[in-house]
């Protein structure tokens, strides 16, 4: 009796874990599938909100861009006031003092004023208008960045969450066991008040029960902490409560695969990024060739200047006038060979990029059959595992029925036991490492 006592606390400690890890403090109730766990992960997940603002930064860098194509305009004014007016030096002869004499005269009036306007604006610039051109292909590779990194993210939210799905399973497998062995143990007990068991085939079972609570007891916690860390993962408060609505079943492992594992590369995105990086890499080539073609520029000034003894700007009195239209013509002659160095290295990036683009083709054909590799065989071995532990469940009842009349041993049924134990965890690790193959089968043709 003790020993059954010892063993429901051991499982109510179980439960109060789970509660208290899972439920305690919770603000929010979320139920989920697991697309719609992958769709709030994708929304509020830290990596994916600081890719989406990666786009941002770059509409604001090609609007940075762009300003060079438009006037430069600027207002300016000045105030002077001299403490002590400019003192020239003008030669003595011309007063009809001797030469080599200066006589100090101060020009100018204490107080002096201007203001105007100018403008600027690029007529023709080669690295400006290649600069424009990048702008579609700048935004696209930020955006072909953030996709990836949601990829990422979704890959990993798929195998936590079918990870404890699995693990719900294992639960209620641990369950079965822990009563089939208290009916096992029960029935051992009148036998024994019989006389025809051991006390030792008692203790035996006491032993196995405290055993299953002790492992039920283990992976609760596993699942409360692998519910934490999905909830980090999708960028979820810990406090809320989260519910996973998904069950998992062979059929849905199998389900459409083989015409999913049908890619092309362009498929991936890893693949689609490094594209428009090629692409950058030539606009670089083309903004530092044009580079060495000359530069044409528009300017124009208006401004006026007034001087005055006294500090009277805005009284009465003469504003002179200054305006100019100009044009500037820039040609680039000689930059001690940087442009063609720089013309160069943009060259060697791009057939690195290139070289890039070829061994990653290598890298998803190997990921591609790897992965169908893999799921071939977890398939497999999941169908054997679940014969198997069928199988196992099925030897262990006619165990039990010959220990029951007489004709069987404990030893024989405590074996039949822990096979049938064996079973069901090599089906758990067969499930899910079906679910696994599964999830990187579809990443590896870019259809996840």
């Amino acid at each position: 009796m003790m020993e059954k006592n010892r063993c429901r606390k051991v499982k109510l400690m179980g439960v109060v874990l789970l509660l208290v890890n899972s439920f305690a403090m919770a603000q929010t109730s979320n139920e989920f599938s697991v697309k719609q766990a992958a769709d709030y992960g994708l929304k509020n997940a830290v990596q994916v909100k600081n890719a989406l603002l990666d786009v941002l930064i770059q509409q604001q860098s090609n609007r940075d861009i762009t300003s060079g194509a438009y006037p430069d305009i600027k207002v300016n004014g000045a105030f002077t006031d001299y403490l002590n007016i400019p003192v020239s030096l003008i030669p003595g002869e011309i007063f009809g003092q001797p030469a080599g004499t200066f006589l100090p005269v101060k020009f100018g009036t204490k107080y002096s004023a201007n203001g105007g306007v100018s403008l600027n604006q690029v007529i023709f610039d080669g690295q400006v208008f290649v600069g424009l051109q990048a702008r579609k292909t700048s935004i696209d590779a930020r955006q072909k960045s953030a996709e990836l990194t949601q990829e990422n993210i979704k890959a990993n939210i798929y195998k936590v969450y079918y990870q404890l799905v699995v693990s719900k399973t294992q639960i209620e497998l641990l369950d079965a066991n822990i009563e089939r062995l208290q009916k096992l143990d029960h029935d051992t007990r009148e036998i024994y008040k019989n006389g025809f068991a051991e006390k030792l085939d008692v203790d035996k079972l006491t032993v196995q029960i405290a055993n299953l609570y002790t492992e039920r007891l283990k992976v609760l916690n596993s699942i409360a902490n692998g519910y934490t860390g999905l909830k980090v993962l999708m960028g979820m408060p810990v406090k809320d409560s989260l519910v996973l609505t998904d069950t998992l079943s062979d059929t849905q492992i199998k389900e459409n695969i083989v015409e999913s594992s049908v890619y092309k590369y362009t498929d991936r995105k890893d693949y689609q990024l490094l594209e428009l990086t090629g692409k950058l890499n030539a606009f670089n080539i083309k903004r530092y060739k044009l580079s060495q073609i000359p530069v044409l520029k528009f300017n124009a000034n208006y401004s006026k200047q007034a001087q005055r003894t006294k500090f009277d700007f805005f009284n009465k009195g003469d504003w002179f006038t200054t305006s100019y239209i100009g044009l500037n013509l820039s040609v680039p002659v000689f930059s001690g060979f940087s442009t063609r160095a720089k013309i160069a290295q943009s060259k060697l990036e791009l057939q690195q990029t290139q070289n890039q683009l070829e061994g990653l083709k290598i890298t998803i054909d190997n990921d591609v059959q790897v992965a169908k590799n893999n799921f071939i065989t977890a398939t497999a071995t999941m169908d054997y595992q679940k014969q198997n532990m069928v199988l196992a469940e099925l030897v262990y009842n006619q165990t039990k029925k010959k220990y029951e009349i007489g004709t069987g041993s404990s030893t024989e049924i405590n074996t039949a036991q822990v096979e049938l134990k064996t079973a069901q965890t090599n089906y758990i690790t067969a499930l899910y490492d079906a679910i696994i193959a599964r999830i990187d089968l579809l990443k590896a043709v870019g259809k996840l």
